[in-house]
């Protein structure tokens, strides 16, 4: 057997094929739906991931009202963000990033506590930011992505 014959596939933007998947996060620990969220997102789950390219899934996450932390982290975690300004640093917690959500003031799909948290897994710079676009959030069972076919996956048993 020729050994050398053996070539290594890497994905190219033309051989690249994305579908749509719909995640349920009734019940769900919010760390642990989102690190598969984000391995998703990066194509890790597809044979021929090229960690350069965007070749994961879009990704759609129904009921995120329903996430759950363990404890009381949704109160007691901190956030912090910096404006830049002096005095300009900003504290929050998950809990108020979820009724930010619930408030309808941010554009739908967008929900502000999972891309807070799935973006840090995610590469840093214009890849990752461009796999983040892939992520759509809703806090209720309805979502306007019908025309696309999405399929239904169960996210436990991803690994």
């Amino acid at each position: 057997m020729d050994t050398l014959s053996y070539k290594t596939k890497s994905a190219t933007p033309s051989t690249i094929e994305k579908q749509w998947v719909v995640i349920d996060a009734t019940d769900q620990v919010l760390g642990r739906l989102c690190s598969k969220v984000a391995k998703i997102l990066r194509g890790k789950y597809k044979p021929d991931f090229t960690p350069n390219l965007d070749c994961g899934d879009n990704v759609i996450i129904i009921n995120a009202d329903k996430v759950k932390m363990s404890k009381d982290k949704f109160n007691t975690r901190e956030y912090l963000h910096f404006t830049g300004y002096p005095g300009g640093q900003r504290v929050y917690t998950p809990g108020d990033l979820m009724a930010k959500s619930l408030k309808g003031t941010v554009k739908a799909g967008r929900h502000p506590l999972f891309i807070k948290v799935v973006k840090g897994m995610l590469p840093k710079g214009s890849l990752g930011a461009q796999q983040l676009r892939n992520l759509y959030v809703y806090n209720g069972a309805e979502h306007g992505h019908e025309a696309n076919n999405p399929k239904v996956i169960d996210i436990n048993k991803l690994k």
